[in-house]
C-alpha cells in the first residue's frame, strides 16, 4: 500500500492528537509525534478521542525535530497558513511526509522559510486565523488519497435495514 506519513510537531491538545490518530487508523496514514507534547499519551482526553482505534495505528514518537529529521528521509509538505501554494496544486509522491505544527504557532518560521517551495496552505476566508488541527490533517490526507485514487480504501457501504441492490 501507498503510504502517508502524517507529522504532528509539539501537539498540544489530547482532542486534536486523538481525533488525528483516528484519521491515520482510517486511512492507513502513518502516525509521527515529535515532542515535547502538552499532554501524555495517556491523557483520558485523547484515550476517549482515539482510544478504540489506538491498536489499527502504526506510531513513532520522537524527542524534537532534530530527532524527527535524523531519522526520517523523503518528501516534505510544511502545512502553513502562511503557505503560497495550495495544498491542492502539489502532487504528493508515495513515502511523502506532511509536517503540521501546534495549535497556538504553527510550524517553527526557521523551518517555512529554509522550505518555501514545499509549504502549503488550505484556503479559507481571509478573516479566521486557521482551521482546526485535526480538520486540517483530514483535510490534507485525503486530498493526497484522491490524488492516489484511495489506494486500498473501501470506497462503498451498505445500508443496515435495505439493499441498494433493491433500488431502481
Amino acid at each position: 500500500m501507498s503510504a502517508i506519513n502524517i507529522v504532528m510537531v509539539e501537539p498540544e491538545i489530547p482532542q486534536n492528537t486523538g481525533n488525528v490518530a483516528r484519521t491515520c487508523a482510517a486511512t492507513g496514514a502513518r502516525l509521527h509525534l515529535v515532542g515535547p507534547m502538552g499532554f501524555k499519551i495517556d491523557d483520558r482526553k485523547l484515550k476517549r478521542a482515539g482510544l478504540d482505534y489506538w491498536h489499527f495505528l502504526d506510531i513513532t514518537y520522537y524527542d524534537g525535530i532534530d530527532d524527527f529529521f535524523a531519522k526520517n528521509s523523503g518528501e516534505f509538505f510544511y502545512f502553513t497558513t502562511k503557505g503560497r501554494k495550495t495544498h491542492s496544486s502539489v502532487s504528493y509522491p508515495d513515502n511523502c511526509y506532511l509536517l503540521f505544527g501546534k495549535e497556538t504557532k504553527g510550524l517553527p518560521e526557521e523551518l517555512l522559510i529554509k522550505n518555501p517551495d514545499k509549504c502549503v496552505r488550505i484556503p479559507m476566508a481571509n478573516d479566521i486565523r486557521s482551521l482546526n488541527l485535526s480538520n486540517s490533517v483530514a483535510v490534507a490526507v485525503y486530498e493526497v488519497l484522491r490524488q492516489w485514487d484511495y489506494p486500498e480504501l473501501q470506497n462503498f457501504g451498505q445500508l443496515h435495514n435495505y439493499r441498494w441492490e433493491d433500488v431502481k
